[in-house]
């Protein structure tokens, strides 16, 4: 089996790699800019979600409260745990791993809807980390008339180890096969999206409440319905923010009752 340089390398070496050289940090710096940006105008986003919309990947559009705590939801019942226990049979550390993913692209940490981050952003996201489910990503990525054969290059281009971001990158992902992987998966995803999804193996998946968030969130549709169905006030946004400990298994039904 082919090692990584993420489960060789020296952390370190790591660290350094994930900096990368000047044209890399100046294209974060520029990356987390926009991304600030967006947020505080909305406009854009406004725009996207209406691409989404007539892609049919959207019924509603929520509120921006609606998406922050959407996305705080989606952290805390799907990304964190699944991802804890990802690395934990990997042998890797979480929060190592996490500083080396912010070192990459300090945008895919701070904005785990994808809504506010540039197409480049959104496809490095995926390459540097072995997704639970990319279908979220793919779809995404119809903001852009171009994006999903654009996509499909920039993998190819990670396999030939001509991408820019190629250094950076190997010092995150820790499964070589992975982009070969991910652009099969693109491929047939593109000629149908009827496709199997490529879904990352679990223990979680024992757990109905897990389970029931990981369909939730696993698709953009599944994550704008839900977002959709929260409170608007900001005090019951956070009142129930506080009280809710586990996915709520009523909102999931909702979504899945609502599904096209």
């Amino acid at each position: 089996m082919k090692s990584s340089q993420r489960q060789s390398a020296a952390p370190l070496e790591l660290v350094r790699a994930a900096i990368g050289g000047p044209r890399q940090i100046r294209d974060k710096i520029v990356r987390v800019r926009r991304t600030v940006r967006l947020y505080r105008t909305w406009r854009e986003v406004d725009e996207r979600l209406r691409t989404l919309e007539q892609k049919g990947h959207v019924r509603s559009r929520p509120t921006r409260l609606q998406i922050v705590f959407g996305s705080l939801d989606m952290l805390r019942f799907v990304i964190v745990p699944f991802a804890k226990d990802y690395y934990e049979q990997q042998g890797i550390n979480f929060q190592f791993h996490q500083l080396l993913r912010f070192l990459d692209d300090p945008v895919s940490i701070i904005d785990p809807t994808g809504l506010l981050s540039d197409r480049d952003t959104i496809m490095g996201h995926v390459m540097q980390v072995v997704h639970l489910n990319p279908v979220y990503d793919l779809q995404l990525l119809e903001m852009w008339p171009d994006g999903l054969e654009v996509f499909e290059r920039e993998v190819e281009s990670m396999i030939a180890g001509t991408h820019p971001r190629a250094g950076t990158i190997g010092a995150i992902i820790e499964d070589p096969d992975y982009h070969s992987r991910l652009l099969a998966y693109i491929r047939a995803w593109r000629s149908s999206t009827a496709t199997p999804d490529l879904v990352r193996e679990s223990s979680l998946r024992d757990d109905p409440h897990a389970v029931a968030a990981e369909r939730t969130f696993a698709s953009l549709p599944g994550f704008i319905d839900y977002c959709s169905r929260l409170p608007v006030e900001a005090t019951t946004l956070l009142e129930r923010y506080r009280a809710t400990e586990k996915f709520p298994l009523d909102m999931a039904e909702a979504c899945y009752t609502n599904e096209a």
